[in-house]
């Protein structure tokens, strides 16, 4: 099953309706969005917590990888260029970072707060191929953008 996007922002508002903690909105997240799409092998959050690090915060799936710098792998190229990395093959990401031997694609959005500043970015992995496109990049950033209140 596909993630319906239009259901899926609806219910992740009600649920995070008045929350301004961004770990208890990060937590929300991951379960909605994780258990919404069988491509979403691991699904979570790497917060920033240091320039230019980042620690695993709210997941769900296997274990994650504890710490990643912003120097590394995709989800360190995302919060490093505040882009989306849209990844078809982990396997030819220059740098990749294997926190899963499952992991085949991947998909990370930076997180932003209402000031603009990068906080984290959301991990997607998935155990099949080229999974991801545009289409999930740009709910999944409305979605983020909606939820963490920078527009």
């Amino acid at each position: 099953m596909r993630a319906d996007y239009e259901t899926l922002a609806k219910t992740i508002a009600a649920l995070t309706s008045g929350e301004t903690d961004e770990v208890a909105l990060m937590a929300t997240l991951a379960c909605e969005l994780h258990h919404a799409d069988d491509r979403f092998d691991w699904t979570g959050f790497y917060r920033v917590t240091e320039p230019d690090l980042m620690k695993i915060g709210p997941y769900q799936g296997g274990h994650g990888c504890l710490v990643i710098p912003f120097s590394r792998g995709v989800c360190g190229a995302a919060a490093r260029t505040q882009q989306t990395q849209l990844v078809a093959d982990v396997e030819a990401f220059p740098g990749h970072i294997a926190c899963s031997t499952s992991t085949r694609s991947e998909i990370v959005l930076p997180v932003f707060n209402k000031a603009g500043d990068v906080i984290g970015v959301l991990d997607i992995d998935s155990n099949q191929p080229d999974a991801f496109d545009q289409q999930d990049a740009d709910q999944l950033a409305a979605i983020l953008a909606a939820t963490f209140g920078h527009l």
